[in-house]
């Protein structure tokens, strides 16, 4: 079992005379700089544009500064913008101004896993990711708690890089629920099975397969959206909060009977072939070099995903039943 680590665990004078560059006041950027900063964290915000997060981050209250000049006069860099820019910025507006004893952080492992980006030995580079979305981390801390962050140490300069990590974790209010440690390897490479096998890409296609399969079956598709897609938020709620079993016990018996004896003929041999290739090919890095081709393109190919499930109809559907529950 994992060692999961405590505000006890954590000091967070680690931080004191420290300051924290935030990268990006996206998601994820906006709730980790505000908390760390009520921590009593020195943050600045970085942004290359004066756009919408600009904005933002001013109405916040934060000192905002260029990248350059945010990293020049940091401690910490903490990069908080998409996978697929993070090389870009940190080639050009990161890495020529790092000086030795610094940390950079990440909130996911994917540039450093797969060597998008190579930092210089004289940094430390560590991992700090809320378990959460950036709403829910900025709400939990306002509450007086946080979510739960893993963290990760990809290369300790200074032999304190996990206390650092640890110390960013508590200001961002994690260690009053959990942190356990990981690797950048672990995290990495969990995150992107867990999106494209069930969080996203598998949950979605069952949908979409089940909705479609009922409404060739001469279902109406109003009923078949609510059988598979409305109360799946039902039941995944359950299993949150109780686990599989606690789902299971809080549903009727014909559910439960009907599921455990039914739902390995879905979940059959063949899926678990197919997780198997799609686990290669993440360890391989090979989805990770074709989605940075597909982002190097314009992203083209995800774009007519995109326009394409717009006009189906388990969507266009959708739509008309939501406008119920407003």
């Amino acid at each position: 079992m994992a060692r999961i680590y405590y505000s006890k665990d954590a000091d967070l004078d680690v931080l004191k005379d420290r300051r924290v560059a935030v990268i990006g006041y996206g998601i994820q950027g906006r709730a980790q700089s505000l908390n760390l900063r009520d921590s009593g964290v020195d943050v600045v915000v970085a942004q290359k544009f004066k756009d919408d997060y600009f904005e933002r981050a001013k109405a916040d209250g934060m000192t905002i500064m260029d990248i350059p000049d945010a990293v020049k006069s940091a401690d910490i860099v903490m990069m908080l913008i998409p996978d697929e820019v993070q090389k870009d910025v940190y080639d050009g507006e990161v890495a020529p101004h790092l000086k030795e004893g610094m940390v950079l952080d990440f909130a996911h492992g994917f540039n450093i896993h797969f060597k998008r980006i190579v930092p210089p030995e004289f940094v430390d580079v560590i991992m700090v990711a809320p378990k959460g979305p950036g709403a829910l981390v900025r709400e939990t801390y306002e509450a007086g708690n946080g979510v739960p962050a893993l963290i990760a140490v990809h290369q300790d300069h200074t032999k304190k890089a996990k206390e650092t990590a640890l110390a960013i974790a508590k200001g961002l209010g994690a260690t009053t629920r959990g942190v356990i440690e990981t690797t950048f390897a672990e995290e990495t490479e969990t995150d992107l099975f867990g999106e494209q096998v069930t969080l996203c890409g598998g949950s979605s296609e069952l949908i979409k397969a089940s909705f479609d399969f009922l409404v060739k079956s001469g279902y109406q598709p109003e009923i078949a959206y609510f059988e598979v897609l409305h109360e799946l938020k039902l039941i995944i709620d359950l299993v949150q909060k109780g686990g599989i079993e606690g789902m299971w016990s809080n549903v009727s018996n014909t559910a439960e009977y009907g599921g455990r004896t039914r739902g390995a003929k879905i979940i059959d041999p063949a899926t678990e072939e197919a997780m198997a290739k799609i686990l290669d090919d993440i360890r391989s890095g090979t989805f990770a070099k074709e989605w940075v081709a597909e982002y190097e393109a314009g992203m083209t190919e995800l774009s007519r995903l995109r326009e394409e499930a717009a006009k189906s109809e388990i969507e266009t559907v959708g739509k008309a039943i939501r406008k119920m529950f407003k």
